[in-house]
């Protein structure tokens, strides 16, 4: 091995020999178990970042350790390029757009002569492939490279027609009007891939409440359309523009009164829209009108407050459940409203009307909650928390009163959706879509909801559909699991998506070729295509023969090999071998992605899985991990800041950004890039190569015969520990956690292993330590593997399981006392600042151990004591409140789930639960113990105590190991004078009531179980 590690040179040697050798060429193997992961392709319209290297880099950890464990691993990989981001981006390029520029050449890294050459979206496609390619492959991804292609690739869009066909087929796709998110510069729906701003905006669904003055209708869009039974009054905002609009839909005229700017939105619903005349608020604020729910007649009066932008711009007032309704009046009764014809006692009339009983509150919530919080007036940042707490808990526990008529008693949480129907169905209610957020189309233009006719849709909202959906998930993991009521949610919450464009790359749909298949559609059962695509990359199969025969018979089981045969002009027989390969690595064993793909690809993925294929073949798990900030900020590919995958392995190597990145969250946490952080990943990598090639150097082996050393039976032991957490962090997916044990902790044992002296398992731990490794710096852990003499790659070598025959619990208490006493003595020299002539430990009396004994009797003797191992065993395997303990931070854990924790806690509870008198009592039975009089019961007293505050297990291992703690302390003699640099003696309790030992002031009676006591001179 060389003296220095070279990064640079070692990288590139093992992943040309992994490209010579193809490892990671994966093929079926009959009999073996196989093992297929996939992660969403990349979008290319930029180059990859470090958010593509999280997420990539935790699913190629995931296959290099079920390869080590000896399955036959598929992890392919592919770009997705359809949609219109490539083509905005190829015009912004094309138009020397200054921002466009700067952001690719100083970000992407593109240099400035090509990136003008980029300005068609092929060009920028052809570009991308090869750098993303490049990327992955510098930062030693296990791929499976025979299996890429693009989403334009031609025998893809004919797989995409095929799948396409049967969901139209199978009646799962429609046409109607639905909303969707809309550019009205490109005139075309807009997908996420589309997105500028707002990528995370969701189509939020209000109720419109028609009141009527005289033949004029005001509008109001809420979310909560059962509060219209407490509505007392309407707001309008002066300074707002409004106009009066003709409105017509299915044989229905009417006439609305809203903002100038919902006008605009109004413009792209599935009504008519007329514009008559603008009006000024002035002369509508007095107005009254009829609450269409009550009859009650109410009046117009003016809000600042009211946004036009925000629903229709006419809002509605309910002051007993709404804190800003109810401050917006209590800051008017002040104000003279005369110019508007509203007198002071029109105001003071206005009393709160309840609608919802709420536990714990009276007739006005709105009001109480602003009197617990001391919220001022509308203006006090308080208001918002003030709401927050009023609508949550309303919703939550709420129920409807008397005044809301036959839904008296129905729960606020499952009413709106047959009040918006029953309101409609009476003529007093519409639905108005608006985003949850602003959203901005690439091309710049702000987006609109727009109801679309005769636009083609995924039905979605089929009950039937989704009902597979949940079965599906429920027979799935879900990793971390409190994303699987996310999941739920999510199913439950997906409406019928437009599934077709007229703009952009992708696929013609096969019902309608005059537009083309959405981005997003087209990646959801690709990972089958994976087990084909070599033979389409290899040119045996061309995009003529991927005909629907074939294909239904290849991935469905559908029809005979004859009619794939006859319909393709492939040979029957390798048309077989297709299909058993596709048998051999269906289904998917895990899908791993970003938490951002929750919402829309990963549940798409799920669609259309249940959809196509038989139950056998549905996808098996699901893993989610957070985003990635970069020095505390937002990264964006088309507008900075952004580290890319390359800037960050040509700067710090492969193995380091592997490393860092993984460690700087766990699974499902967002993780925030930092230089310092990766600086110091750095450095520990060196530390490894440095201490394995010492190691290698020295040529230790461990002896085949004899009795092994304290310190090697200690470091054995230790390292099955480290094993243990290893492999269960990486089978839940919990990479920091693994890493953690993988690295950093074995690393500070295996120091103080060397420290000790201890030298005849090094070669053993560094073999085990590579091993563990492997799965997340895979160069510089083959360049060890190889130093130490094995000839086959450390992929394929098998990971280390724990082995229970090395666990030495007496072993690992012993070196656990040395360690602690070695600390206590260094604290003493630094705390008094003295340089030490001789140390003196003194080892406690047996009568103390026996008091610790009867403690532990005590509390194993009681009913409720369940055995740690036992209670992490139980926490480990309920999923359920694993999740649970996730989600507590946002809500409630309920039902069963909630039962099986409270015993567990009261379970932790038992442990540590020791009655001090019993304690008293049980020990002053022992002459032995009463002899010592009030030292004993002082020192019973505190065993109590320490024990309520600590935990019983760690009483128990030390118990169990039945140490002679001076023999102990002895074998470590010569350690503790080289380290301390004096003399030390070591006296145990009889040398002590004997008198034979040397204690001037009387230390030793400060000796306890498992810490001695200690005097320096």
């Amino acid at each position: 091995m060389q003296e220095d590690y070279n990064i640079q040179e070692t990288e590139s040697k093992w992943q040309e020999k992994w490209r010579n050798e193809k490892t990671f060429e994966a093929d079926p193997v009959p009999d073996k178990e196989k093992y297929f992961i996939t992660i969403p392709f990349p979008y290319l319209n930029g180059n990859l970042h470090a958010g593509h290297t999280r997420t990539f880099t935790i699913g190629d950890v995931i296959a290099r350790y079920k390869r080590m464990q000896g399955y036959n691993v598929l992890y392919p990989m592919s770009f997705h390029v359809t949609g219109t981001p490539i083509v905005g981006l190829a015009d912004l390029i094309r138009e020397k757009d200054p921002t466009t520029m700067k952001v690719y050449t100083e970000l992407h890294g593109i240099p400035k002569d090509i990136l003008p050459t980029l300005d068609e979206p092929e060009k920028i496609v052809d570009y991308f492939k090869v750098e993303a390619e490049n990327a992955m492959n510098i930062i030693g991804y296990s791929i499976d490279w025979r299996r890429k292609f693009t989403t334009m690739d031609p025998a893809f869009q004919k797989f995409i027609e095929w799948q396409y066909e049967n969901l139209y087929d199978k009646g799962l796709i429609v046409k109607g009007s639905h909303p969707v998110k809309w550019c009205p510069h490109d005139n075309n729906p807009v997908e996420d891939h589309d997105i500028l701003r707002g990528e995370e905006a969701t189509l939020v669904e209000y109720t419109l409440i028609k009141f009527r003055h005289k033949d004029t209708i005001f509008p109001c869009a809420t979310l909560r359309p059962e509060t219209v039974y407490g509505v007392t009054n309407l707001w309008l905002n002066p300074e707002v523009e409004y106009v009066k609009l003709k409105m017509e839909k299915d044989e229905l005229e009417e006439y609305w009164v809203v903002s100038k700017v919902a006008y605009e939105k109004l413009l792209y619903t599935d009504w008519n829209v007329e514009l008559i005349e603008e009006l000024n608020a002035n002369d509508l604020i007095g107005l009254k009108l009829k609450n269409p729910a009550t009859d009650n007649i109410i009046q117009i009066l003016p809000a600042p407050f009211v946004r036009a932008n925000n629903g229709s711009g006419v809002v509605m007032s309910v002051p007993a459940h709404a804190p800003y309704d109810y401050l917006a009046l209590k800051d008017l009764a002040a104000q003279d409203l005369t110019t508007y014809g509203i007198t002071a006692d029109d105001i003071q009339n206005i009393k709160p009307i309840q609608v919802i009983d709420v536990p714990d509150y009276g007739e006005a919530p709105a009001a109480e909650v602003v009197a617990e919080l001391g919220v001022t007036d509308q203006k006090d940042p308080k208001a918002e928390e003030a709401t927050k707490i009023v609508y949550r808990r309303e919703f939550h526990g709420g129920t409807l009163k008397d005044i809301t008529g036959k839904y008296k008693g129905m729960p606020v949480s499952k009413i709106k959706d047959r009040l918006t129907q029953d309101f409609i169905a009476q003529g007093i209610g519409s639905v108005f879509y608006e985003f949850s957020e602003p959203v901005q189309c690439r091309c710049g233009t702000m987006c609109v909801v727009n109801m679309v006719k005769g636009q083609w849709f995924l039905n979605y909202s089929n009950p039937e559909w989704k009902d597979k959906v949940y079965k599906c998930l429920s027979m799935m993991e879900v990793i971390p699991p409190e994303f699987r009521v996310e999941f739920e949610n999510k199913i439950d919450w997906l409406k019928d998506k437009a599934c077709a464009r007229t703009k952009g790359l992708g696929t013609k749909l096969p019902c309608d070729p005059r537009w083309l298949i959405e981005s997003l559609g087209d990646s959801t059962i690709y990972m089958s295509y994976y087990t084909i695509a070599n033979y389409i990359n290899d040119g045996t199969i061309t995009p003529e023969m991927m005909t629907r025969p074939f294909l239904d018979y290849l991935f469905l089981d559908i029809g005979s090999v004859k009619d794939a045969a006859d319909a393709s002009g492939l040979d029957a027989a390798l048309i077989d071998k297709m299909k058993s390969e596709f048998n051999y690595w269906y289904p998917v064993d895990i899908r791993s992605s970003g938490k951002d793909l929750v919402p829309n690809h990963l549940l798409f993925f799920l669609f259309h899985h249940v959809a196509l294929f038989d139950e056998s073949k549905w996808p098996k798990a699901l893993a989610v991990n957070g985003f990635v900030s970069l020095e505390g900020q937002k990264m964006s590919k088309s507008k900075g800041p952004i580290l890319t995958l390359k800037e960050a392995v040509d700067t710090y190597g492969a193995d380091v950004t592997r490393m860092y990145i993984l460690s700087a969250a766990e699974q499902a946490q967002d993780a925030d890039w930092r230089r310092e952080g990766i600086e110091s990943a750095g450095t520990q990598m060196t530390r490894f190569y440095t201490f394995a090639r010492q190691v290698i150097e020295s040529g230790c082996k461990v002896p085949e015969n004899g009795e092994k050393p304290h310190i090697d039976r200690w470091v054995e032991s230790r390292i099955q520990q480290y094993i243990r957490e290893v492999n269960e962090a990486l089978n839940t997916i919990h990479t920091r956690h693994a890493i953690q044990n993988a690295f950093f902790l074995i690393y500070n044992d295996i120091k103080w292993y060397h420290k000790r002296g201890g030298e005849q398992c090094l070669t053993e731990v560094v073999e085990t330590w590579t091993k563990l490794m492997a799965p997340f710096t895979p160069h510089i852990c083959e360049e060890v593997w190889s130093a130490l003499g094995h000839t086959e790659s450390i992929a394929f070598a098998p990971y280390p399981e724990e082995n229970p025959e090395l666990v030495d619990e007496a072993a690992e208490v012993a070196e656990n006392i040395i360690i602690k006493t070695l600390e206590d003595v260094e604290e003493i020299i630094r705390v008094a600042k003295i340089e030490p002539k001789k140390v003196y430990l003194y080892t406690t009396h047996e009568w103390r151990v026996m008091i610790l004994r009867k403690a532990a009797e005590i509390v194993q003797a009681s009913e409720e004591f369940v055995p740690a191992e036992s209670i992490t065993e139980k926490i480990r395997d309920d999923k359920e409140i694993v999740a649970a303990s996730a989600e507590t931070m946002s809500k409630y854990v309920e039902g069963d789930t909630k039962d099986r924790a409270e015993e567990l806690v009261q379970a932790v509870k038992a442990q540590n639960n020791l009655d001090m008198k019993q304690l008293m009592q049980k020990s002053m039975e022992e002459p032995t113990i009463r002899s010592r009089g009030k030292e004993a019961q002082k020192y019973i007293q505190k065993v109590a105590g320490d024990i309520r505050g600590s935990s019983i297990d760690v009483v128990l291992r030390y118990l169990n190991a039945e140490l002679d703690e001076k023999e102990v302390l002895e074998g470590a003699k010569q350690f503790f004078e080289k380290e301390l640099g004096c003399a030390v003696e070591i006296f145990d309790a009889e040398e002590i009531d004997a008198g034979n030992a040397y204690d001037p002031e009387k230390k030793s009676r400060f000796a306890e179980p498992g810490r001695p006591a200690i005097y320096i001179e």
